[in-house]
């Protein structure tokens, strides 16, 4: 049988590191979200930007919006078919994701996948934003 200090011990003990994880997490939370809106301001904006402009100049029409916390280019053909970057803070490390969505027939195919795999925020390049979009857009220009 356990003895009841020992269950009280052990109780303290998990109620304390459940606090420092919690503690560690918000500050991980915050370092992460500054990073990811200096990111979206200076790199994934503009590319986007640039990504939008030049699908233009090939016949396919996307428009770019920047809600808050995220950069996303919208086909004018329908409200489901995007491309977007968002923050995501349920993954550890915290990490830059990209959403895809679009219509085939009447399925909507939505996916999601980091930008890049094991990298932190604070080292994704344009580049990396570049290879996303190329890859992302290929089912809506295969149409």
């Amino acid at each position: 049988m356990i003895d009841v200090a020992e269950v009280r011990k052990r109780l303290i003990h998990t109620i304390e590191r459940v606090k420092h994880d919690a503690a560690m997490r918000r500050q991980e939370t915050d370092k992460a979200s500054a990073e990811y809106e200096r990111f979206l301001e200076l790199v994934a904006t503009p590319v986007f930007r640039h990504f939008s402009q030049a699908l233009r100049a090939v016949g396919h029409n996307f428009q770019l919006f920047t809600p808050a916390g995220s950069v996303r280019l919208a086909s004018e053909r329908g409200a489901d078919d995007y491309i977007e970057l968002a923050l995501d803070l349920s993954r550890h490390p915290i990490t830059v994701i990209g959403r895809i969505s679009y219509r085939r027939g009447s399925r909507l195919v939505e996916t999601e996948r980091p930008v890049r795999e094991g990298r932190a925020i604070d080292t994704l390049t344009d580049e990396h934003v570049l290879e996303f979009l190329l890859d992302a857009i290929e089912p809506f220009v295969e149409r």
